[in-house]
């Protein structure tokens, strides 16, 4: 195989195969963030050429938020039973079928079907519970700089493709953009056969920063074995106090970025005589300072106490919402909202992996972060919904912002009630 020859070289060359993994996985959660963000372009075109309510088209983006995240666990389980290259290229199959189907639909519950289920589906199999398997399985050492990378990948594509799906969208139409989307997923579909692997054993080389070859574990092969394993999983760690305060600040994080910013954001800036090109132009701004700032996250979080790093990250971000709700929107206001919002946007993923990795072990954290991500996606869909009623029944946006914002200064106190670690402290930690 192709992946064998390539491992090989490499590893002549004192190089690990691992970063071409992460690489590929780099690229095809930025693929499928692009797809994911799409939403955010096609809410007024839909609204315009079908007279759909914005309130509909909410509850089918809610629905797919919630999907991406309840797949979260599954898709992990999947993982560990049919391997990683398999699941990946059968959602990313998925993905690309949902949108170019919807080129052709005409009633909302198709808009339902196909932007709610297929994509949800899609996407949650390749979401960021893919980037905390991969930097699991292949890396021992720097694997918070491994998911930090990840996390940037899939929220910064999420933001960074929007300006040109508006430009396109606003050019040529909603189907032209998202043509662009279905070949950027082409892409990455044949990166995963070609280069991906499900163990550094497949190539015969040790996790990054081992030195020992492990073997895969041994699955059992029974599918409702691996189907109930996501649940068996969610039993066992149901009465630790550190899962439920991990799944709440989760939730928030959820409702306070993906759910509000990343899907109304358009519509919002709209409110204030801004050009949807414009507004998307911004959401990149936000995207560049989160492609930094959680890059940075997942290089500090291997160093200080994850802790008082989401303290932080949860504060700013709320009272940067906050802080939103009452600007004018002028350039200047929001160029602040942007940096500060923007360097934080997903940089609580990293630590939040970390402490779970610390509190529920190796083995069982790709599932565990994975419940913890459906809390994400439950206030992702939380705040798509609760957004567009507001805008629907009070015609301003504003309210959402607050309450999110003050949800978030909520998170930043519920995280400090977690237990310090022994070994975490404020000072630099052992690489």
């Amino acid at each position: 195989m192709i992946s064998t020859g390539v491992a090989g070289w490499m590893a002549a060359r004192k190089l690990h195969y691992g970063w071409v993994v992460a690489a590929t996985t780099f690229l095809t959660m930025l693929a499928t963030a692009g797809a994911m963000g799409s939403a955010g372009v096609m809410m007024q075109p839909l609204h315009q050429e079908f007279g759909w309510d914005i309130a509909d088209i909410s509850t089918a983006m809610a629905v797919r938020l919630v999907l991406f995240g309840l797949l979260g666990p599954f898709a992990a389980a999947f993982m560990n039973h049919f391997g990683i290259r398999q699941v990946v290229s059968t959602a990313l199959g998925m993905i690309v079928f949902g949108i170019v189907a919807s080129f052709f639909m005409t009633e909302v519950w198709q808009l339902l079907l196909l932007w709610g289920v297929v994509i949800g589906v899609g996407t949650g199999m390749t979401a960021l519970v893919l980037g905390a398997t991969v930097a699991t399985r292949w890396f021992s050492k720097r694997r918070g700089l491994v998911i930090g990378l990840m996390t940037a990948s899939n929220a910064t594509g999420q933001l960074v493709f929007l300006p040109l799906l508006a430009a396109l969208t606003e050019a040529y139409g909603w189907r032209t953009a998202l043509s662009l989307t279905v070949a950027v997923l082409a892409i990455a579909f044949t990166l995963v056969l070609l280069l991906m692997r499900d163990h550094p054993a497949d190539v015969g080389l040790p996790a990054y920063g081992e030195t020992t070859i492990s073997k895969p574990p041994t699955q059992d092969h029974k599918l409702l074995t691996t189907l109930a394993s996501p649940l068996v999983a969610l039993k066992g760690v149901s009465g630790s106090p550190v899962f439920w305060v991990l799944f709440g600040t989760f939730f928030i994080c959820g409702l306070s970025t993906n759910g509000l910013i990343q899907t109304h954001w358009i519509s919002i800036c709209g409110d204030f005589g801004m050009a949807a090109v414009t507004a998307a132009g911004t959401l990149a701004v936000i995207g560049i300072f989160d492609f930094v700032g959680t890059i940075f996250a997942g290089w500090i979080s291997d160093r200080y106490d994850n802790r008082i790093l989401l303290f932080w990250f949860y504060g700013l971000r709320g009272l940067s919402l906050i802080y939103l709700s009452f600007s004018g929107f002028s350039t200047i206001e929001l160029s602040v909202f942007a940096i500060f919002y923007g360097l934080d946007w997903v940089a609580t993923v990293p630590p939040t992996v970390k402490i779970a990795a610390e509190n529920f072990g190796r083995e069982k954290a790709s599932l565990v972060f994975g419940w913890v991500f459906a809390g994400h996606q439950l206030g992702a869909a939380t705040a798509a919904f609760g957004a567009g009623w507001f805008k629907s029944d009070y015609d301003t946006y504003m309210p959402a912002l607050q309450i999110a914002g003050v949800m978030c200064l909520l998170a930043a106190v519920a995280v400090m009630l977690l237990k310090k670690p022994e070994a975490a402290t404020m000072a630099p930690q052992a690489a």
